[in-house]
């Protein structure tokens, strides 16, 4: 019973983090909000939560990374994957190194070991904080899509080099080979997994439907369980049960273009994961606040591992750890940026070098929030041979205190940054668009025709078919004209359908405002008031913007 009272509390928190943020009469990213009212619910209520680390790993990982590789935009995705894997991959072996070095240097208390795992833990970006902020600063738009794909990727990569280190300090012995033969199979077999388990639920799934026929609440279900099953086998098997689900993620679109789902399935399933996502991410960031207290209580006694007694030393390491992640991006992406400039002058293109200030930037949006406190916390209570895991305590502090300050620094620094900048100029897909509306339009008119003249053949009221498909394809035949011809025409057109779009809005408006009116005076039932409420809704969705 406490257990489920501890997690209505949680999500309570959640949830009044949203109206809080929102409430704000300044701009505060979220996650902030998550950590402030965690901490008030830990000193108010004295809530304290221990999970067990496979459990914490099991709960929030696998659903939120398999999401990020459902999502994110695959085209994207491909064209920048050069780059994209320079910072994933590259940028993660380069941070672990420098910064598990620079730590023990700077802290000689931490094994080495354990400053591996922290710097390894430390690698992975978290981009839905700096969406946040995005909200209200312009980031280009291809700079956030390398910045989701190297979340994506180097959530798994930092994830796997940590559970190396932690493997190391528990056994006490580390060979460069067999880490090197380990991490083929962990991260190979990984990703084998999760395109192999996505592939078959998948094709299955639709498999089964069209032959009895699909159900919502099912289709939502298995999409649910999938991230779960690839973790866990791929666990069993000894393979990275995070790659799993990244993978599961990514091949996840490219399984269901074969087989499409009902539209309500996908609004439903939409808005199920769009729930799930901010209600997981969301209690990381009020755990990682009500564990704030317990450790600031312990600050005196965690400091005196580093050889002093003033608990300020902690915030002065927090800051240098800080400093010290965003150089070796900065150097990270400024050596990249010259090579892939290099490579295009040796090809012979013509590459626009981007504005110091751009580059800054990408170099402070690198921050640190939901993977990097999910993975410190999994960090294990002891030793094999039952002594207490060296620095442990001191590795969460360190770490929470870099997710806080690389909060506030992106939630200052890129407004600042990115303020009268001009931005490099975005690739239009309007006319991809128009090709594809046009293209559908055409589909549906050609099928409007067909059902015409199989609905009308053999029966005495033909011309009932005949005039309803003639008003459905003058429908499509107006997209058809209003998405070709020359520049004014489409201009105008699209002027046209602005202006319908508007007037369309306000009759949905309307509309709702007097089925609402007849609700409330009884003139109709709740359930018909609802169905119409939601075509209302569907059609807005559908015009709006």
């Amino acid at each position: 019973m406490q257990t489920v009272t501890l997690v209505l509390i949680l999500l309570l928190v959640v949830v009044v983090s949203g109206w809080v943020s929102r409430a704000l009469p300044w701009p505060v990213p979220r996650p902030l909000v998550q950590i402030a009212l965690g901490a008030m619910v830990g000193l108010a209520a004295d809530v304290r939560v221990a999970l067990e680390p496979e459990v914490f790993f099991l709960l929030f990982l696998p659903p939120l990374l398999f999401l990020d590789g459902w999502r994110i935009p695959k085209e994207e995705m491909l064209r920048d994957a050069p780059t994209i894997l320079e910072l994933a991959l590259g940028l993660v072996v380069f941070t672990v190194l420098g910064m598990g070095y620079f730590i023990h240097w700077l802290m000689p208390a931490i094994p080495l070991p354990v400053a591996f795992a922290l710097a390894a833990i430390l690698s992975p970006t978290d981009p839905i904080a700096v969406s946040s902020i995005a909200a209200r600063v312009p980031i280009p738009k291809r700079l956030m899509h390398i910045l989701e794909g190297e979340s994506l990727l180097n959530d798994a990569s930092g994830l796997v080099c940590f559970r190396f280190a932690v493997a190391a300090m528990l056994t006490g012995s580390f060979s460069l080979g067999d880490a090197a033969l380990s991490f083929l199979w962990i991260a190979l077999g990984g990703i084998a997994i999760g395109v192999l388990v996505s592939l078959v639920v998948t094709r299955g799934k639709i498999w089964l439907a069209r032959r009895i026929g699909e159900e919502s609440g099912t289709q939502i279900l298995v999409s649910l369980l999938i991230p779960f099953g690839s973790y866990l086998l791929a666990e069993h098997l000894h393979c990275s049960g995070i790659l799993a689900a990244v993978a599961a993620g990514i091949t996840m679109s490219f399984a269901e273009a074969s087989g499409p789902l009902l539209a309500n399935t996908r609004l439903q399933r939409s808005t199920v994961w769009d729930t799930i996502q901010f209600a997981a991410n969301g209690i990381i960031f009020v755990l990682l606040g009500e564990q704030l207290p317990g450790i600031l209580a312990w600050a005196s006694e965690t400091v005196r591992i580093t050889g002093h007694d003033d608990p300020w030393w902690l915030l002065a390491y927090v800051v240098a750890i800080n400093l010290a992640l965003a150089a070796l991006r900065l150097l990270w992406v400024w050596v990249s940026l010259n090579f892939t400039l290099f490579r295009a002058n040796l090809r012979g293109e013509a590459m626009r070098r981007p504005h110091w200030r751009l580059v800054v930037a990408t170099s402070v949006a690198g921050v640190r929030g939901a993977i990097t406190l999910a993975g410190i916390l999994t960090l294990p209570l002891a030793l094999e041979d039952g002594t207490p895991f060296p620095a442990r305590d001191l590795a969460i502090l360190l770490a929470m205190g870099v997710i806080i300050l690389s909060l506030v620094v992106a939630n200052i620094g890129l407004p600042l940054l990115l303020r009268g900048l001009e931005m490099p100029a975005e690739d239009s897909h309007v006319e991809e668009e128009d090709r594809a509306r046009i293209a559908a339009a055409e589909a549906a008119i050609a099928a409007v025709e067909r059902a015409q003249h199989a609905l009308a053949e053999g029966r005495g009221d033909a011309d009932l078919y005949v005039s309803a498909a003639a008003r459905i394809m003058d429908f499509y035949r107006s997209r058809i004209d209003h998405r070709s011809g020359d520049g004014d025409a489409v201009a105008n057109a699209r002027r046209t359908e602005a202006a319908e779009r508007l007037m369309l809005l306000a009759a949905l408006k309307a509309e709702r405002g007097a089925i609402l009116a007849m609700r409330r005076s009884r003139r109709i039932r709740s359930e018909t008031a609802h169905r119409l409420m939601r075509e209302i809704d569907l059609l807005e969705l559908r015009h709006d913007g």
